[in-house]
């Protein structure tokens, strides 16, 4: 990664332009009326990428410095795929009040925020403490990044297979941050029978060790349905699995799955079920690596969904906005869906157009756009 300057810095008028005296026209006028400053300086176009290194990718909680080579991966990631400017920072403190009153101190300087590798339950206090206190967009990646393609994914397996949102019985195994953010959007999307499991089984109201997160999502969720039980117990008769939790699901509980299932186990390096083993028992099989089709892969969605929300300069990222971009990539598949190809490659160029498009018509939508793009 660098930095690099737009214009020109060859001679002593350029200089002046840039820096002193030249600098100081932009500065009294922004001044004098502060929403200038997207417009003259790179703030509209620019994201944080913040991280407290305590869930990083499959490593765990390595720490602030470690975590930088993939804060840097992901700033690269924003400005391939989506022309956003990124800047990496990584935090030395996992307190939460810490981390929400440093990165409120340095919003001025960003257009969003988007949070990285922050560990569960404090990533769901920190996001949203933050959205209450910023106007510009804050984004968990690893919960909404991850949920956005894969309701993308699912949409194009359920037309595959034949089944209808509010018949379809899902199963996620993990409560963390990708496992609570793909199920509120999956309710979001109109599945109704959706039962959660964490290590202790199917979340529901009757259990006693559940935070407050999970209480709520147990409502929404296998309490409308009474499901109780083990992973074991909810994955007989399912028609979709969706994996966000490491670990292994035998492969004798697979098979009492529903016949044409649906099998997405995206934990890395190692999915919960193997595709050579999905593929014995499901119709259509996704994973989080790039060495087998149907990659859910975040670069699908967080690069267009920050561009479409800067084209408009919208105030924060809505549920509207997140379905809108999953149809968008959903819908670039079209007539060539098949069993190995649910969703688009991430080199596929359409990718981040299509989707800022489709972000950017449904801020405006929902009423957070400050322009008209």
């Amino acid at each position: 990664m660098e930095i690099r300057s737009t214009v020109p810095l060859e001679g002593r008028d350029d200089l002046s332009l840039a820096y002193t005296p030249g600098v100081a026209e932009v500065c009294e006028a922004i001044a004098a009326d502060p929403a200038l400053v997207n417009d003259y300086t790179w703030v509209a176009n620019t994201v944080a990428v913040v991280t407290d290194g305590t869930a990083v990718l499959g490593l765990g909680d390595i720490g602030p410095a470690a975590a930088m080579p993939v804060m840097e991966g992901k700033a690269v990631l924003f400005k391939q795929f989506g022309g956003v400017d990124a800047v990496p920072i990584c935090l030395d403190t996992t307190d939460t009040d810490e981390i929400v009153e440093t990165v409120a101190r340095l919003a001025p300087s960003f257009g969003g925020i988007n949070l990285e590798d922050i560990s569960a339950p404090r990533c769901f206090e920190i996001e949203q403490r933050l959205k209450d206190l910023l106007d510009i967009p804050v984004f968990h990646d690893d919960q909404h990044g991850t949920a956005v393609v894969a309701l993308a994914a699912l949409e194009n397996a359920l037309r595959l297979t034949g089944r209808l949102h509010e018949t379809t019985r899902v199963v996620i195994s993990g409560a963390g941050a990708a496992g609570v953010a793909v199920a509120r959007i999956l309710l979001a999307a109109g599945i109704k029978d959706l039962a959660v499991t964490d290590r202790r089984g199917i979340l529901h109201s009757g259990r006693a060790d559940l935070t407050p997160v999970k209480a709520d999502l147990a409502r929404d969720t296998a309490d409308l349905t009474g499901r109780q039980g083990t992973l074991t117990d909810a994955m007989r008769g399912a028609d979709v699995y969706i994996g966000v939790s490491g670990g292994t699901v035998p492969e004798e509980v697979v098979a009492t799955m529903a016949p044409d299932a649906v099998i997405f186990g995206l934990a890395n390096p190692t999915p919960e079920v193997h595709p050579d083993v999905a593929h014995r028992f499901a119709r259509v099989v996704a994973t989080g690596r790039s060495d087998f089709p149907n990659q859910i892969n975040n670069v699908l969605a967080f690069p267009g969904i920050f561009r479409g929300a800067f084209d408009v300069r919208a105030r924060a990222i809505t549920e509207g906005m997140k379905l809108a971009a999953a149809t968008a990539i959903a819908d670039l598949v079209g007539e060539d869906l098949r069993e190995d190809y649910i969703v688009p490659s991430p080199f596929d160029p359409r990718v981040g157009p299509a989707v800022s498009a489709a972000v950017s018509e449904a801020a405006r939508r929902d009423g957070v756009a400050r322009t008209a793009g």
